[in-house]
């Protein structure tokens, strides 16, 4: 447009023109009608372009005030690179034994393959691990809280999650566990443990790469094959799965279709995942006051929750 208006003549000076070409009588009148023909189109151009500025600046205007005006008061639109709640990951907390693999002390199985000889224990490590494995780390932040020894738990998962165990949030161990002195009811060479989210939520080591609060009831989720381990969470923060041996070879349930797998797909895109957990129990009962062994668990946590 601006080249359109600096190209236009005066009247006086397309004159000039015609008087300097020296052009008869006759032809200077045609010459004169011409251009004044398209002198009065170009205005009429120039001010319909004007016009069209004018109206689609209104438009904009009238727009953007609307949206303001309908627009909550207690709404916030984040800029890009700020922070969004709803697009945190929830963390997952994973055992090991009876979930990824199965373990196994001396006696060792007959007539049974296992995967790898480990700290003198035969692993047998469950079908679909690595894809399971491949699938948590894609939608969760991931954490492994074990109830063996440190030195152990780390060679456990050099086998089981080679590389991926680096993106790791954490690799507990016994010694992040709440211990007792009290045998379990399934196998007396074995003491009761719990695994208590609040040192997460807590964050118990002040080492731990993430603010206080990062990680709490909203958004964190323990798997174990134990519901005694949960018994000091709230109800709707741990899932029990049913436990993996080495005789369930064709176990499906971390693969694609299986039930676990399906699970931690729904549970991956809800928003109000206690809830979720809440209408959708999966695996074993958690332990509650309708357990036939309540007595024996409700004692001991007598004796392991602090006194108010």
């Amino acid at each position: 447009m601006n080249n359109e208006i600096s190209g236009m003549k005066t009247e006086k000076e397309e004159e000039q023109v015609l008087n300097n070409n020296n052009l008869s009588p006759t032809s200077n009148k045609k010459r004169k009608r011409k251009l004044s023909k398209q002198r009065k189109k170009m205005k009429k151009k120039l001010a319909t372009q004007q016009n069209d500025t004018s109206l689609n600046s209104n438009i904009i205007s009238e727009l953007t005030n609307s949206a303001q005006e309908d627009r909550p008061e207690d709404l916030q639109i984040p800029s890009i690179g700020k922070s969004i709640g709803c697009l945190k990951k929830k963390l997952l907390v994973l055992d090991v034994n009876g979930l990824l693999a199965d373990i196994v002390s001396h006696p060792y199985p007959k007539n049974i393959k296992r995967d790898a000889m480990i700290a003198k224990k035969a692993v047998y490590k469950r079908p679909f691990c690595s894809e399971f494995l491949n699938f948590c780390f894609e939608n969760f932040d991931v954490a492994v809280w074990s109830s063996r020894i440190e030195k152990n738990v780390n060679r456990f998962l050099n086998y089981l999650m080679g590389d991926l165990k680096e993106r790791l949030i954490f690799c507990w161990s016994i010694s992040q566990c709440t211990v007792t002195n009290i045998s379990t009811l399934e196998d007396k060479r074995k003491t009761v443990v719990f695994k208590d989210l609040r040192k997460i939520w807590d964050k118990y080591d002040p080492n731990l790469p993430w603010e206080k609060g990062y990680y709490n009831e909203s958004n964190t989720l323990l798997l174990d094959d134990s519901p005694y381990k949960g018994l000091l969470n709230p109800p709707y923060n741990s899932i029990f799965p049913h436990s993996f041996t080495y005789r369930k070879k064709k176990d499906k349930s971390l693969g694609v279709g299986g039930e676990l797998r399906q699970y931690l797909e729904k549970l991956a895109k809800v928003e109000d995942m206690v809830k979720y957990v809440e209408k959708h129990p999966h695996g074993q009962k958690r332990i509650s006051e309708t357990n036939e062994s309540w007595d024996f668990y409700l004692k001991i946590l007598s004796l392991v929750e602090p006194k108010e």
